[in-house]
């Protein structure tokens, strides 16, 4: 058998004033009072919180805020995602599938036939529109995810993200 050192720590005795919590409670109402009586000044400058009128005003987000997914389009309107795996395959959460089908036109090798986002499950990392090589995947709406009252909303197919999305500035293939 090892030899285990074992160090005996004696306990910090409470005294019945102590277990009765009633010391934690009046320091948490008298924070909680502070708090209450300070935003209740005239003065806006002065308090320490605000409410935010949301239906009414707007939320500003930032330029490079990650918001709703998009897919961007070519200049003859089809989808300009590839297929390639790329962004479901980098994808933490696992919220992008994917299905490749072939397409009619022979310059086009692939298209996804099916591309669903969950939303629900997606953590807003951005990984997928850095991974995505033609740029056919954006965040850059600037639109909040909406609140969903049933799962199957959460899913935004292909057609609806394609909705979202618009002709995309980059050159397609480069130079030739």
């Amino acid at each position: 058998m090892a030899n285990v050192n074992v160090k005996k720590v004696d306990r910090i005795t409470q005294t019945l004033w102590e277990k009765s919590y009633i010391p934690e409670i009046v320091r948490g109402l008298s924070v909680t009072s502070r708090h209450f009586f300070r935003n209740l000044r005239p003065n806006k400058a002065k308090r320490t919180t605000f409410t935010r009128e949301y239906p009414e005003v707007q939320t500003v987000y930032p330029e490079r805020y990650r918001g709703l997914h998009r897919l961007m389009l070519r200049d003859d309107g089809q989808v300009r995602c590839v297929a390639c795996m790329c962004c479901s395959t980098i994808c933490p959460a696992d919220c992008i599938h994917i299905e490749a089908g072939e397409h009619d036109d022979p310059t086009i090798e692939k298209y996804p036939s099916i591309f669903v986002i969950d939303e629900l499950r997606c953590i807003v990392c951005g990984l997928c529109v850095e991974a995505c090589p033609c740029d056919a995947i954006r965040m850059d709406s600037g639109k909040h995810i909406p609140p969903y009252g049933e799962r199957d909303e959460a899913f935004f197919d292909r057609d609806l993200l394609m909705q979202l999305g618009g002709l995309s500035q980059a050159k397609q293939g480069g130079r030739r």
